[in-house]
């Protein structure tokens, strides 16, 4: 199956996920809340950056209750921009 390409909202709201998870983050390294969160501080580097603008609902559970976010805020953080 083919992914169609992510339209510029899509990516850009990935973007302010990254944003709000490495504010969130603080001092704390990658490597500690991504184990915490049981990924691999790859994989958490490429959400912070962009480069995986659509992690799976889990990957981004994982990383809320890591960070003690709730569902509720990344929401409100990273919904779509009203035009």
């Amino acid at each position: 199956m083919v992914r169609n390409p992510l339209t510029p909202e899509e990516r850009e709201r990935g973007e302010r996920l990254g944003r709000l998870l490495r504010e969130a983050r603080g001092p704390r390294s990658m490597v500690e809340i991504a184990a915490v969160a049981g990924l691999s501080a790859e994989t958490l580097r490429k959400i912070e950056t962009g480069r995986a603008p659509t992690p799976a609902f889990f990957t981004v559970a994982a990383l809320a209750a890591a960070l003690g976010l709730s569902m509720d805020e990344i929401a409100v953080n990273c919904a779509p921009v009203p035009v």
